[in-house]
């Protein structure tokens, strides 16, 4: 069965993720007080419902209780709109909230009425973006919780035509290679790694370590 989500606010990132939650096979209703983003968003989601989600009776129709996860991405050109809809879907029963900040004040003030989990994804991606900026070959790294991270770093050329088994990474530098990304006919493909095959140039390895670990590996090749 589809998970149902439910998107309120339809600025750039929340038409973003109310696209992709469908595309990845999520049933999603849209929402936003904009006419011209229910109509771009309508094509692409199973519901889109013009209407200010700061109205309770409105939003009680919405039956937001019966959705899996409802997102509350209201943009930072109105916090206190974010605020009261994020109290609103708690006191309507909501079982996950996820809701988006602005700044940390805005975060703290948004976990208080009841979100679960607060995302500021500009925050989020520039200091993602400083990290590949930073350090030597990640293409991406996510938080895992628990201290660990999840970082994709691009093969460094010490490393081609040498095996994980001769690497020796977790010995060396306590990095945990999850998976390695292959560039085939069929596109880039993730597999479980084969401590025998040798790297190749273009290969995308997924390692699971602490952050400090990854940068001293990055830092070393």
């Amino acid at each position: 069965m589809a998970r149902q989500a439910l998107v309120i606010g339809l600025g750039q990132f929340g038409m973003s993720l109310a696209r992709a939650l469908a595309k990845n096979g999520s049933e999603v209703m849209a929402v936003d007080i904009e006419e011209t983003h229910i109509n771009e968003v309508a094509p692409y989601v199973a519901d889109a419902v013009l209407m200010d989600a700061m109205d309770e009776e409105a939003l009680t129709g919405l039956a937001p209780g019966r959705r899996d996860v409802c997102v509350c991405a209201i943009g930072d050109d109105n916090r206190e709109s974010s605020i009261v809809v994020t109290a609103l879907l708690k006191q309507l029963g909501a079982p996950q909230i996820i809701a988006r900040a602005t700044d940390d004040l805005h975060a703290r003030i948004l976990s208080l009425v009841g979100a679960d989990q607060v995302i500021n994804p500009e925050k989020n991606y520039g200091e993602r973006l400083a990290v590949r900026l930073s350090w030597h070959h990640v293409v991406n790294i996510l938080p895992l919780g628990g201290g660990l991270v999840l970082t994709e770093i691009e093969a460094p050329e010490s490393f081609w035509g040498r095996t994980l088994a001769e690497l020796e990474l977790p010995r060396r530098f306590s990095v945990t290679v999850a998976a390695v990304r292959k560039d085939t006919d069929e596109g880039m493909v993730a597999g479980v790694p084969d401590p025998r095959a040798p790297i190749r140039d273009g290969d995308i390895l997924m390692l699971v370590s602490k952050e400090e670990h990854v940068r001293e590996l990055t830092q070393r090749f």
